[in-house]
């Protein structure tokens, strides 16, 4: 797992109507699972939200389905979806209280089924802020819902690797491609494992001009199977973003995955 702290404004893309409430300040520790288990086990898992504002505030907890696409857009689904091993987990509550400044544990448990096939459990678990008129309709039907109105939410991303399931990462391509209108050097990675997977590293990279940049590989999931393209994101010898740089880019350095690492020296022109 990954000990860092997911922080979540008022992200109108998560929310399902317009809020009215009290400021959603959450923090939520860690900010995602990936953990591994065999069939027939009983994994347990721990979550820590702390409460940042100075009022009380009462959450709402549930699972859903999530997928993420090759092009990079994510998706929350209430329904149970193909292969959805959601049935597996339990929640040790589905609301919480969390006092203001301070912090509160929420475990949950994932029960494997005996006859669990090799592969990757994906799920995300909700935290959510709820408006005081839906909490009563959440404590009657045992659960919220995506068109319930909502303060808030933070989704911790749970991704449980079963019976040796694993990622294995292709470098396929080092390119340029037009991002509004702006040239962008990026990476192309094939997923041809049956777990996702993440490419990290930093190359170094010197531009038309003669100066000194750094790149930054994006470091969002490749699912299984999946051929995903990937922003080089340049940053100046003190570490600040560049939003533009003069080609042709001189490239060197090492990208790393968690089962080895792929070297590039290329020129992009």
């Amino acid at each position: 797992m990954k000990p860092l702290y997911a922080w979540l404004a008022l992200a109108a893309a998560l929310l399902a109507a317009p809020v009215v409430a009290a400021p959603f300040e959450i923090a939520v520790n860690p900010s995602r699972f990936e953990v591994s288990g065999k069939s027939g086990e009983r994994i347990g898992q721990s979550l820590e939200i702390h409460n940042l504002g100075a009022q009380n505030i009462e959450l709402a907890l549930r699972t859903l389905d999530w997928e993420f696409d090759e092009a990079g857009r994510l998706s929350f689904h209430d329904a149970l979806q193909p292969g959805s091993c959601r049935p597996w987990v339990v929640l040790e509550r589905p609301r919480l209280a969390v006092p203001g400044r301070g912090k509160r544990s929420f475990r949950f448990q994932v029960q494997v089924p005996a006859d669990a096939a090799r592969g990757e459990c994906r799920f995300m678990i909700a935290v959510e802020g709820v408006e005081p008129a839906q909490q009563a309709m959440i404590q009657g039907s045992g659960g919220a819902s995506l068109s319930l109105p909502v303060t808030g939410r933070i989704a911790v991303a749970v991704y449980l690797q079963l019976n040796g399931a694993e990622p294995k990462l292709e470098l396929t391509q080092v390119g340029v491609r037009q991002i509004n209108g702006q040239r962008q050097p990026f990476v192309t990675v094939r997923n041809t494992g049956d777990a996702h997977g993440r490419l990290g590293g930093t190359l170094d990279a010197t531009d038309a001009q003669g100066a000194a940049l750094s790149l930054d590989v994006e470091g969002a999931p490749v699912m299984a199977g999946q051929t995903r393209a990937l922003a080089l994101q340049p940053r100046g010898v003190n570490g600040e973003a560049v939003k533009s740089v003069p080609f042709p880019l001189k490239l060197k350095g090492l990208l790393d995955w968690d089962k080895g690492g792929f070297r590039v020296d290329t020129e992009l022109k």
